[in-house]
């Protein structure tokens, strides 16, 4: 069964093992495969749920809400997320107004199929709005009842800083970032963990396996495996590619006997790995198939001692990227 943690300073607990449906529900696989899935998370105890408006531009939304329809609902935690464009994607359809937010979020919840959601999560920074314009949306939106707390996702430490400052000021909790972190992707240890850490504020973590290298099937010099996410373009190829150099893929490859001599898969070692980070309160994992929700969920709760650390350093630390300054924040541009 899985772990739980503290989501940030507050009372609310997620499983350590979260399950997130970014490129699977309304896109990679079917309705039907994609419930068996998520009902197979239920069965493992996976608790938390976390999706998008914009992935499958809406339609993983709606998956979700039918997987989970039935369950009791005060044993769920769901998350979901606001800012990319979606419908249509018209001038109001897309960012962090009051008007997008307000109009989101209820979207967003009828899909879901519940009253609200535990965590409403502002998908990135929005250089078009102000910062106070959208954080009094939140707050109204949090006393509506419509969502329980507040997070935020690819936010620098000094973005996280300001919108913890006017969460405290509004009366409402800010309680999470959501980032990519994992063994090759080191970049939020620099500056958005210790502030984090000061501020109370928790990571949930996207691709922990950095979009499957990590599980060992891709190798130096030959193909990509087929049907992989390396040759799907709808499947986050485009994520992949800085991990495919024959560097990289070498360096994955000295995991392997790592990874045995721990009694771990090589996906398990990378799933235990960010939870041995504290300021980690989720790893999220997705899956199409309902038999790769056991192989994670064997990772919550794995500690890995202080020589099998040092091992996975000398075996990849050399090709990770450490730069803070790698983000996946919007661009600033000039309003008009």
């Amino acid at each position: 069964m899985v772990n739980h943690r503290y989501l940030g300073n507050s009372g609310l607990k997620v499983s350590e093992i979260t399950y997130g449906n970014w490129v699977t529900h309304a896109s990679q696989v079917d309705d039907s495969a994609a419930i068996a899935t998520v009902h197979a998370a239920l069965d493992a105890g996976i608790t938390t749920f976390d999706t998008a408006d914009t992935y499958a531009n809406t339609g993983a939304e709606t998956v979700l809400g039918k997987a989970l329809a039935g369950q009791r609902r005060e044993s769920l935690e769901i998350f979901t997320k606001v800012y990319w464009p979606t419908g249509p994607k018209g001038p109001n359809d897309g960012g962090l107004s009051r008007k997008h937010i307000m109009e989101a979020i209820n979207g967003s919840l009828t899909r879901l199929g519940t009253d609200y959601v535990e965590l409403y999560q502002a998908h990135r920074y929005d250089y078009e709005t102000p910062i106070e314009e959208t954080f009094q949306a939140f707050a109204d939106v949090v006393r509506q009842g419509k969502a329980l707390y507040i997070g935020v996702s690819e936010w620098t430490a000094e973005q996280l800083r300001e919108g913890h400052a006017l969460a405290k000021d509004l009366g409402i909790q800010l309680i999470s970032n959501q980032p990519q972190y994992s063994l090759l992707w080191r970049v939020i240890e620099g500056k958005v963990v210790p502030t984090s850490e000061e501020l109370g504020i928790s990571q949930i973590v996207w691709s922990p396996m950095a979009q499957g290298v990590l599980s060992g099937k891709y190798l130096p010099g030959q193909p990509h495996p087929e049907g992989s996410r390396a040759t799907d373009e709808k499947s986050g190829a485009m994520f992949i590619k800085r991990f495919l150099e024959d560097d990289v893929l070498t360096a994955v490859q000295r995991l392997k006997p790592i990874a045995d001599e721990a009694g771990l898969s090589m996906p398990q070692l990378a799933i235990a790995w960010v939870l041995q980070n504290p300021n980690v309160a989720a790893a999220l994992v997705g899956a199409s198939r309902p038999e790769q929700i056991a192989s994670n969920v064997a990772a919550s709760g794995v500690t890995l001692d202080a020589d099998t650390m040092a091992a996975i350093d000398a075996a990849v630390g050399g090709v990770a990227v450490t730069d803070p300054e790698h983000t996946y924040s919007v661009s600033p541009k000039s309003r008009p």
